[in-house]
């Protein structure tokens, strides 16, 4: 139950009264769309045209009030709910073929035989290869009705002929929580990727499974990187799981009368005294800075990772006319100590219309429970900052262009098993593998450099002295190739670390992608640092260290 009172010295500002505008601007509105349904020299959909103007218009306000028509209710539901009618995979577009890049266990995709690095040609009777389909459109042929079945013709690897897989699509559920389990000696960790519905139940049944198996838990990793938020309520009901029943959770502000609520943790905690770190960065957003904002202010937590995306705006869905919806921003958020993070303010735009983030001198402090200092309209800034991990151009080249992903597809079909995630290693076998494959595919790493010296060799072709240097060029390109070939030999460790995350994914799918990242992740080492120190956990907690 969500508990609303006014706050002392509140006071809501109601609307300006604009009736006469709207009722002429609607009519203008109207007659123009009548001129060019009656007029215009082409064919014009009506339902498209007024999209497009209703867009536009909302596009002047913030990126989060939508008009949603009723052919795009399913894609909403599918954000309140996690859940649709599909088979359970994922697709990309790879050198103009529409790939499946994962497979969800035990969904429909994986129970009927289809696997990453298969090839989409055809869906049903829709032909989907050399034809010129976004993914948008691939993944709206592929979901439907649940018990409903569909015929995908696939290309795989190492398969001479087409193959035809018959699926039958389910109720589908992204899991709120893909990984729960311990990282280190008295040390467990939950990964949570959205705020849908039932959140809370799921962060809830992850922790009495860890601290049933696990006894002499110390302390636990909640992981909100990444997550793009949902559902308010559940962002509540999560903060209550590690907050004393009666505490503020946070307080919702718009302009119009009674848009005020406050919602404070009703229920007896799961556990208010477990040592908590948060995990956050760049995209954690709206619910996950909530969570995290809480656990920052009321001190229960220490956030560790980069500052949060900085989204403070509260979205409310109201009903239309046939069938059609919209999501209007409606209020902000303020956490328990009184700060709105929204790090963008709308209703400010410089002379070429572009918003722009609040000022740093127009950023107000306030304080925590034990009066630490934090401050608003910046997102949520952790109390332990680690450092982006930047990889080496070599490896962000090897994934733009998939081939970690095609190399692991050949893999996959070599190799029947594996070790567990735990054992498995990349091999020295496994890694010359890997370069003999890279040499195969011809790759060649994307840079402003290598496109001009393509460009330069088919301009020297054209000259009359060519063949005089030919072998100059030829040369100097293949010094070009070897110093890739010893940027691959250089940068081994990080690229074998991808290499066994995607190898992984195969056999063990999403969890098992999760917990080899493990293995190269800085923001969980360091919140198992402090969480297995608990001196500086209390300082940090107490304003006095870091």
């Amino acid at each position: 139950m969500l508990v609303g009172t006014m706050s002392v010295g509140y006071v809501a500002v109601a609307p300006k009264d604009y009736a006469f505008d709207i009722s002429k601007n609607l009519d203008i509105f109207s007659k123009v769309l009548r001129e060019v349904n009656l007029n215009y020299v082409d064919d014009v959909d009506p339902n498209q045209f007024v999209k497009v103007g209703i867009d536009a218009m909302l596009k002047s306000l913030d990126p989060y009030t939508n008009y949603i028509t009723a052919s795009e209710i399913e894609d909403y539901q599918y954000m309140q709910t996690g859940q649709y009618g599909g088979i359970g995979a994922s697709i990309s577009t790879v050198e103009k073929n529409t790939v499946i890049t994962e497979v969800y266990e035990d969904k429909p995709a994986h129970k009927a035989g289809l696997r990453p690095g298969d090839i989409i040609l055809k869906i049903d009777n829709e032909q989907i290869e050399g034809k010129n389909f976004d993914n948008m459109d691939v993944r709206n042929l592929l979901r439907g009705q649940p018990k409903t079945n569909l015929t995908i013709i696939i290309r795989r690897h190492g398969v001479d002929q087409p193959l035809t897989m018959n699926v039958t699509r389910e109720d589908i559920k992204v899991d709120n929580v893909p990984y729960s389990g311990m990282v280190a000696d008295g040390i467990g960790y939950i990964s949570l990727n959205q705020f849908t519905r039932d959140a809370t139940g799921d962060v809830r049944k992850a922790y009495e499974e860890i601290k049933s198996k696990n006894p002499n838990l110390k302390g636990l990793v909640l992981d909100l990187r990444g997550n793009p938020g949902g559902l308010l309520n559940e962002a509540v009901g999560i903060s209550n799981l590690f907050i004393k029943q009666g505490e503020k959770v946070v307080e919702t502000r718009g302009k119009m009368e009674g848009s005020y609520k406050r919602y404070d943790a009703e229920q007896a905690p799961m556990d208010d005294q477990i040592p908590l770190a948060v995990l956050v960065n760049n995209n954690s957003a709206s619910a996950s800075e909530i969570v995290s904002g809480v656990m920052q202010d009321l001190d229960r937590g220490v956030v560790v990772g980069r500052k949060s995306y900085g989204k403070g705006l509260v979205q409310t869905t109201r009903p239309l006319s046939y069938k059609t919806q919209m999501k209007i921003t409606t209020a902000k958020y303020y956490t328990p100590s009184g700060r709105c993070i929204q790090a963008i303010d709308y209703s400010q735009k410089d002379k070429d219309g572009q918003v722009k983030k609040t000022a740093d001198s127009l950023q107000h402090e306030f304080k925590t429970r034990n009066k630490r200092t934090v401050k608003d309209a910046a997102g949520i800034m952790p109390d332990v900052n680690v450092e982006q991990k930047e990889y080496h151009k070599i490896t962000n080249d090897l994934l733009k262009n998939n081939v970690i992903f095609d190399f692991v597809t050949e893999f996959y079909y070599k190799n029947p098993s594996i070790p567990s995630v735990k054992d498995f290693k990349v091999t020295e076998a496994i890694y010359n593998d890997f370069i003999t494959f890279v040499k195969k595919k011809n790759f060649q790493s994307e840079s402003k450099f290598n496109k001009d010296l393509e460009a330069l060799g088919k301009s020297l072709e054209k000259e009359a002295y060519y063949n005089n240097i030919k072998g100059n060029f030829d040369s100097f390109k293949k010094a070009i190739d070897d110093q890739r070939q010893n940027d691959i030999n250089a940068h081994r460790d990080e690229i074998a670390l991808w290499i066994k995350t995607e190898i992984v994914s195969r056999y063990y799918f999403r969890k098992g992608r999760l917990e080899a990242s493990f293995e190269d992740d800085d923001d969980l080492k360091a919140a198992i640092d402090v969480l297995n120190n608990q001196p500086r956990y209390k300082s940090i907690l107490a304003g006095t260290g870091k």
